[in-house]
């Protein structure tokens, strides 16, 4: 009997069945894994338009596999540690930033007030950290180079950042599994990612960096994992909550985590577009995902952010240098301040008052029995921020004496004199140019005077209250202490007592310039009374009040007042700085510390950094002629390779640019580690081009896909030596001036090479001769005496002073007597003289 043929239906039920149970077989195996599923069209009124919603299909697919975790995961974890953990130990001395986020720290655990121009929360964490590994805070993180005691963990602390850095590394791989990568190139490209040189350097040291780059990689982790969910499901509104939390940790760790907000925004935008071009998707729905994702990723990192501010507060509850920059009615709430208390409200003449400028650092008006050495050469007026007799001043008629009979109140329109109480003479303005704000609308602010001078009509100032910052009511009326915001015309000129950020030199012991001005920002010329005592108004008719405690809020606002202020006032030329337009090209780097023949030196990895800029700049440009192409009547690939690979790195330049132009806007100093988050964009970016090389560009032909890998392989290479090569600027260990000069190939590239020895033998010499406690043998003299004819000119290091300009040096500006009574000087946190770096 003949045998009975298959019908048609029959053999494309089998084709299908074989074909499904391929693509299963192949789903398991990590290295034929295809993550990827074929973009869905329906056809529309008048053109087809993009299904957006995932299917269960894909989220399968993006799964990890258990073979992933021994073939990939542990690997990556294994590599990591070694290169991330080894030898943190050495330098055993504070590297570069160490001097303020270890500074910060200990002061974290004494309570102590500081001022910083970054969010909190990274260095929380690393006081939390010092504080498990038994930091007391006796240790000050003061300079470059300064050993560690043994009661400092300070490998107990580097060990933090290096953690994050390994679990950065993980976030590398899984972010590109979720976005339709293979294991294979995802761990390629995480391979890249351990051994770049820069984010190596950085998650070595008590750096804000690596966490940043951390808490920025869980966000982008968390948003590709959102991307593939199923709307409104429990793995959808998990994603999501989890990227808001991540995007709360970034921006409270520092303000570059506001860029990385934006970009989840606009690729949120990005998608509502497609949304709404996507008929199977009603308004409701639309609706819901735009209020949903608006609430969670921006409701969850707000509310993050300013938490971690109040624990910052409550953290930091006792006087520290900080305060000298915050209001005194900051100060006022802070243990073991010397802010004034008690003070009687009602001002008139002969009041004895302190007058504080409103909007500037500076402090007290103040003057001293020193003269200009230029202009009318009378006595100085200036600005100093710590209390002082010499801050003093008595308020009288312009026109007479003061009579004791009656209190005479200082009304708005009332015409005085202020005589300065330790050296008699009066406040004065006149044609004279201020003697360092050289500008046409300045005149110069000076004391006038001597024994039996009753003064003259350049004395005389007119009280102009500011009732839009005075409290509402009798303040506005009647001058009263703390209440009352005012302004001093000076009734010949019509100028205003005025004061900026500008510095008197070393003849003005770098005290802040006061003068009298016609122009100018007008809320430079608001004063306004701290203290005050008047011996005529009977005690029964004084009103006592002190400084209002601020609330929650209110510090909040004057603490990021203050940070926008100072951040942007860090302009001074630093030797280590570069510009934006250096940073894809890795044209400099910037030293970290530099001691016994050694040296650290931040330097990106020249194979990854280039090709991710390369990658970068292709893409932009390819997409240029695409959308030309389109707009010429040409079709967009649909090829499920290419349209992953167009909507992924669309999405990570983006995130590429976001985190990198806005750079060039800034007025303030900026370095090479301020790219580390774009770069790290740029080399998810680079991960997604190897997934396009090696399945589809190279895909077609065995022979050439094999060609594909092999050059994959050999730029993995490239990478590795490099980094063995400059493994010794990362570790800071022993290198040869001769091997340093070869791995120079930029002059541009600027770590000393004469730093080092000539020999590696001489580092062990040396390191022998340090452990013994006997005399040397002549071989050691020989040996040492040959270092000796080695350069040991020390590299020049970024050397890490304040954030925030130290207040005036006292000097004989003060009266030794009162000495004491000032408050500590602030030794600053962050940058605004040297090394102001971040």
């Amino acid at each position: 009997m003949a045998k009975k043929s298959s019908s048609p239906t029959a053999t494309k039920l089998k084709s299908a069945a074989l074909k499904h149970n391929k693509t299963l077989k192949d789903d398991d195996n990590v290295l034929t894994l295809d993550p990827l599923v074929e973009p869905l069209f329906q056809k529309g009124y008048i053109r087809e338009y993009l299904i957006t919603t995932p299917t269960t299909t894909l989220l399968k697919k993006r799964q990890l596999k258990n073979k992933e975790l021994l073939f990939f995961i542990i690997p990556l974890i294994v590599i990591s540690i070694f290169v991330r953990l080894s030898n943190l130990s050495n330098p055993n001395s504070v590297v570069f930033d160490e001097v303020h986020f270890g500074g910060f720290a200990k002061k974290y655990i004494l309570g102590t007030y500081f001022m910083d121009v970054h969010p909190p929360l990274a260095k929380m964490l690393y006081a939390a950290v010092g504080s498990l590994g038994g930091f007391k805070g006796d240790f000050d993180f003061k300079s470059i180079g300064d050993k560690f005691p043994d009661t400092t963990p300070y490998v107990f602390m580097r060990q933090f950042p290096a953690i994050l850095g390994i679990g950065t590394v993980l976030l590398c791989y899984l972010t590109l599994r979720q976005s339709g990568v293979r294991p294979i190139i995802a761990f390629i490209t995480s391979l890249l990612l351990i051994i770049e040189n820069s984010n190596v350097t950085i998650s070595r040291y008590i750096l804000l960096d690596s966490p940043l780059v951390f808490f920025i990689a869980s966000s982008i982790y968390a948003f590709k994992k959102f991307e593939i969910q199923i709307p409104f499901s429990v793995g959808w509104f998990r994603a999501l909550i989890a990227t808001g939390i991540a995007l709360g940790l970034a921006l409270s760790s520092k303000w570059v985590g506001l860029f990385t907000v934006a970009w989840v925004g606009c690729l949120c935008l990005y998608q509502l577009w497609f949304l709404i071009g996507d008929l199977s998707v009603n308004t409701k729905k639309v609706w819901a995902h735009f209020f949903l994702r608006g609430i969670l990723l921006l409701g969850i990192p707000l509310a993050l952010y300013f938490g971690f501010f109040a624990i910052h507060f409550k953290l930091l509850k006792n006087e520290g240098d900080g305060a000298a920059f915050m209001s005194s009615a900051f100060r006022a709430g802070l243990n073991g301040n010397k802010i004034p208390t008690d003070i009687t409200a009602e001002v008139g003449l002969g009041s004895v008052v302190t007058i504080r400028h409103m909007d500037t650092q500076g402090g007290y008006l103040h003057s001293h029995d020193h003269f200009y050495p230029t202009g009318s050469k009378q006595q100085q007026i200036t600005l100093y921020p710590h209390l002082d007799s010499n801050n003093k001043w008595l308020i009288e008629p312009y026109n007479g004496t003061i009579h004791n009979i009656t209190f005479v109140p200082l009304i708005n329109g009332m015409k005085i004199r202020l005589k300065h109480l330790n050296t008699g003479r009066r406040l004065h303005s006149h044609d004279e140019k201020p003697p360092v704000s050289e500008r046409d609308w300045q005149k110069e602010a000076s004391c006038y005077g001597y024994e039996g001078f009753e003064g003259d009509a350049n004395d005389d100032f007119v009280v102009e209250i500011v009732n839009h910052r005075t409290e509402p009511g009798q303040a506005q009326a009647f001058v009263k202490a703390l209440k009352t915001v005012f302004r001093l015309r000076h009734a010949m000129t019509g100028h205003y007592l005025f004061s900026s950020e500008v510095k008197l030199p070393d003849w003005g012991f770098g005290q802040q310039e006061v003068s009298t001005a016609s122009s100018g920002k007008r809320h430079l010329t608001h004063w306004y009374i701290e203290t005050n005592e008047n011996s005529i108004l009977p005690k029964s008719q004084q009103t006592i009040i002190n400084y209002p405690k601020l609330s929650l809020w209110k510090k909040f606002i004057e603490s990021h007042r203050k940070m926008w202020k100072i951040n942007s006032g860090l302009t001074d030329h630093h030797h280590w700085q570069s510009s934006p337009t250096e940073w894809p090209f890795l044209l400099r780097g910037i030293n970290y510390w530099g001691n016994d023949h050694k040296q650290v030196y931040l330097l990106g990895n020249a194979v990854t950094w280039w090709s991710t800029t390369a990658i970068i700049f292709a893409f932009i440009i390819y997409s240029g002629i695409s959308i030309l192409n389109w707009h010429l009547g040409g079709s967009i690939s649909t090829n499920k390779h290419v349209f992953n690979f167009n909507v992924q790195l669309f999405s990570y330049v983006l995130g590429w640019g976001l985190h990198y132009l806005p750079f060039f806007i800034m007025g303030r100093q900026l370095f090479l580690h301020h790219y580390l988050p774009a770069l790290y964009f740029g080399i998810l970016a680079l991960g997604q081009f190897f997934e396009l090389f090696t399945s589809y560009l190279t895909a077609q032909n065995k022979i050439v896909n094999k060609i594909g890998y092999f050059i994959l392989a050999v730029f993995v290479s490239l990478g590795f030596v490099f980094y063995l090569n400059y493994s010794s600027l990362i570790y800071g260990t022993p290198w040869t001036k001769s091997s340093c000069e070869l791995s120079r190939p930029f002059s541009s590239w600027d770590f000393d090479c004469n730093t080092f020895y000539k020999s590696l033998d001489q580092y062990l010499i040396e390191e022998e001769s340090a452990s013994s406690s006997n005399k040397p043998s002549k071989e050691t003299e020989t040996v040492k005496a040959e270092a000796k004819q080695t350069p040991k000119s020390k590299p020049k290091l970024a050397k890490k002073e304040p954030h925030i300009e130290s207040p005036p040096n006292p000097k004989k500006a003060v009266n030794p007597e009162k000495l004491n009574e000032q408050l500590a000087p602030p030794a600053i946190d962050d940058k605004i003289k040297t090394p102001k770096k971040r």
